[in-house]
């Protein structure tokens, strides 16, 4: 059957070729794909943690930010010409776009008693004109108001900055951001030109949301190239010949292209780890076209056939392992769909189109476009003809050596999975090539953090927010936060309402606490919201019925589980001190990061088990065999456990990136050992050859282009460790070394397996 199926490709070669084409091209309309800019695309609908913060946003001011800081080269913020910029950008900062609100130590809201009246304005004013007793004044004032000390201005008074929040209707997601990015980076130019004594760095949501599609066009510019050009080398080393190099490099390219192609017009956009697709495919769809190749070129040099039948051979004796290959590097791919962050859901599907992709072609294409090109074999070195003998020779002669140690070092690596903890630091996804991850950390070492949680807390009752009772359990939660040692700044409406009740007794810093009548504590507050100019409202600390505010709690750089520590001592205190009404979670990016880690990997487990049990149906069907089908796990499951014992001897640490190889691997390793334990079965099968003459013949007529594709492979998957997106470059590292480690135990460990196990078969 599948001699009469090469023979209709060489029949309809030109056809084929025609059609793949048409085909290829039609796929391409929907490139190129979009990026998408929003950190929230990392969660899905359903995440609690984002409901719960989506929530929060929808009753208060949106969370999404730009971050301006200054510093000024003489460590001295209260000064004329400092103080002038700080003033001239926040009123730039309103020309943002989509700007909401703008933030700074110029335009904070100051309050003071004259006579019976309240005074609010702000806090600096032409800045240029004040005296220095003014000034000095203005900075004690700062510097003793917990609203903006360790937020707006450094406690040292080095450091000062002015914050932009910023609503982005969601349109077009992939033109907001760079059009926010784009206006900020021309304004802190214009900063520096006016006032070059400043270093300005940029910070917040929206420059980090700006960073992932950098990071995703960094790694597409810089890595594919490089990719392409080894993939080339290392062809050319291999097949030594144009024909066979030139139908693999576009069997290849029309996979990737196809794989975008189709990505696009399903409407799946690009986000930092579905950015490294097109380097996955690239990799992975070498391997069907290097089995067909070996097998057609050892046709015609060792067996002398003539080209077409050296074809019709190659596709009798490939076709199935090279689909059952791709089938199960597809179904573990797929398997990324358990998972619980939807850009793995999408690399996984693009990479699972594109093997498939490869595959089609690899049997369509591949041999029609060899059929009609010239082909001169060049005969391999004595070196290379008789490297993968002496291995399998070696393999036979050394058999319990091998079994046994190979054992030994199996166990010992995976006996150190437990030392792995699952952990992650969002920030330090992006490496200190990128200006985000440069200023975030100058602005945590210097003046505040990037990260935060949000608490609702509510008085139960509209109006409560007045009620003393309610005021004093608030206070006293924002006192413990700001006891906490992770903790660098608390924003409370509780501050503002000391502030006013020592306004209202004539500035007298005996009475710089709460109100004590929920009367006094409501006028105070209304009094104060009707002097607030337009965008200074209180809507980002109290709810529109004021039965709610907003406590922000921002945080030194954390990792996952430090984070989720803190909110458990907070959930703790609030059960132990709050009212009913404030038993609420914290909600933050910092929250839903830390909380999508562990959920992933529990649902990329399942996924994976999933993968596993429908590879493991397919190769007991494939093979015809219960025995070798349970054998084939051995390879395909102990890889990924050493490289984990690995890991956990070297890092121990498991973020997002890794909680996806099990699941992507899985498919990858076994490719490796249907080829071989196809050979070996078809060595005893057919040529009736004893167990180890059959691990023989499986190096001799396999063991090369096992060699060669997971070269590729490995490389392939390393120079994605070259990202300068951490969840990218541990994703790489991860399924490089679980590569070489599947390459490691089929060439030494299961063909000793075969053997011991066959002895009796003999």
């Amino acid at each position: 059957m599948i001699e009469h199926y090469g023979q209709w490709v060489i029949r309809w070669r030109y056809f084929i070729i025609f059609t793949t084409l048409v085909l290829v091209v039609l796929t391409i309309f929907g490139l190129p794909l979009k990026f998408d800019t929003d950190y929230r695309v990392f969660f899905s609908k359903e995440n609690p943690q984002l409901i719960a913060f989506e929530e929060l946003q929808d009753t208060y001011t949106k969370n999404d930010n730009v971050l301006f800081v200054l510093a000024p080269q003489d460590g001295q913020v209260f000064t004329h010409d400092t103080l002038d910029a700080v003033e001239w950008l926040t009123n730039e900062a309103w020309q943002i776009p989509y700007s909401i609100r703008v933030d700074s130590i110029s335009n904070f809201q100051h309050t003071y008693a004259e006579g019976d009246d309240l005074t609010v304005e702000d806090l600096i004013f032409e800045a240029k004109t004040l005296s220095e007793a003014e000034m000095a004044q203005a900075k004690n004032i700062a510097l003793l108001e917990p609203l903006l000390v360790n937020r707006l201005i450094s406690p040292k008074a080095h450091v000062t900055a002015v914050n932009i929040t910023v609503q982005l209707p969601g349109k077009n997601p992939d033109l907001e951001v760079p059009e926010v990015v784009e206006f900020v980076r021309d304004l802190k130019e214009q900063v520096h030109t006016r006032h070059p004594h400043l270093t300005v760095y940029l910070t917040g949501i929206v420059m980090m949301n700006n960073s992932f599609p950098e990071a995703s066009k960094s790694d597409m510019q810089n890595l594919l190239p490089l990719m392409f050009l080894i993939i080339i080398a290392m062809l050319w080393l291999l097949l030594r010949g144009f024909s066979g190099v030139f139908s693999t490099v576009l069997v290849v390219i029309f996979s990737a292209l196809s794989a975008l192609g189709l990505a696009g017009l399903m409407g799946i956009a690009l986000t930092g780890p579905s950015s490294t697709a097109p380097v996955m495919i690239l990799t992975l769809a070498i391997a069907d076209s290097v089995h067909f190749l070996v097998t057609f070129r050892h046709e015609m040099w060792y067996n002398g056939r003539e080209k077409w039948e050296a074809i019709v051979e190659s596709l009798r004796v490939n076709l199935m392992p090279i689909f059952l290959t791709s089938l199960t590097t597809a179904i573990g791919f797929l398997s990324m769909n358990f998972g619980d962050v939807p850009p793995f859901h999408d690399l996984g599907n693009m990479v699972a189109m594109g093997v498939t992709i490869a595959f089609i072609l690899s049997v369509t294409f591949l041999p029609a476009m060899m059929a009609v090109l010239p082909v001169r074999i060049k005969p391999q070195t004595t070196e290379t003809v008789h490297a993968m003998d002496h291995l399998g020779e070696f393999v036979v002669r050394r058999r319990f050596m091998l079994m046994w140690g190979m054992a030994g070092v199996i166990v010992l690596l995976i006996s150190f999975i437990p030392r792995n903890e699952l952990n992650d630091v969002f920030v330090e996804y992006f490496d200190e090539s990128f200006a985000f991850r440069r200023a975030t950390d100058f602005v945590t070492e210097n003046l505040t953090g990037l990260y935060d949680i949000h608490y609702s807390l509510g008085a139960g009752e509209s109006e409560g927010i007045s009620e003393p009772i309610f005021l004093q359990k608030v206070d006293a939660f924002t006192n413990w936060y700001r006891s906490q040692p992770e903790v660098i700044y608390v924003s409370t409406i509780t501050d503002t309402f000391k502030r006013l009740n020592k306004n209202m007794h004539g500035d007298d810093p005996a009475y710089y606490r709460l109100p004590e009548q929920r009367d006094l504590a409501a006028q105070y507050l209304l009094l104060y919201e009707m002097s607030l100019p337009y965008g200074l409202d209180l809507n980002n600390q109290i709810n529109v019925d004021k039965s709610a505010t907003r406590v922000m709690v921002i945080m030194e750089t954390l990792s996952t589980n430090e984070v989720l520590a803190l909110e458990e001592r907070a959930q703790q205190w609030l059960k132990k001190n709050g009212l009913p009404s404030m038993q609420v979670p914290g909600a933050s990016t910092a929250i839903m990061f830390a909380n999508i880690g562990a959920r992933n990997i529990q649902n990329m487990l399942m996924g994976a088990a999933l993968a596993l049990v429908l590879i493991s149906a397919l190769l007991i069907f494939a093979l015809r065999s219960l025995k070798f089908g349970l054998i084939s796990l051995i390879p395909n499951l102990v890889p990924t456990g050493m490289a984990f014992g690995l890991w956990g001897l070297l890092v121990g640490q498991v973020g997002m990136g890794l909680s996806v190889v099990a699941g992507l691997t899985i498919g990858i390793v076994v490719d490796d050992t249907i080829h071989y334990l196809s050979k070996y079965l078809r060595a005893r099968n057919e040529k009736g050859l004893a167990p180890p003459d059959a691990v023989r013949y499986a190096f001799r007529s396999v063991g090369l282009a096992l060699w060669v594709t997971s070269l590729v492979l490995v490389v392939g998957f390393a120079i994605l460790s070259l990202s300068h997106f951490y969840l990218n470059s541990t994703m790489g590292i991860m399924t490089a070394v679980t590569i070489a480690f599947a390459l490691m135990v089929d060439f030494l460990f299961l063909p000793p397996l075969l053997m011991k196990l066959e002895e009796k078969n003999v």
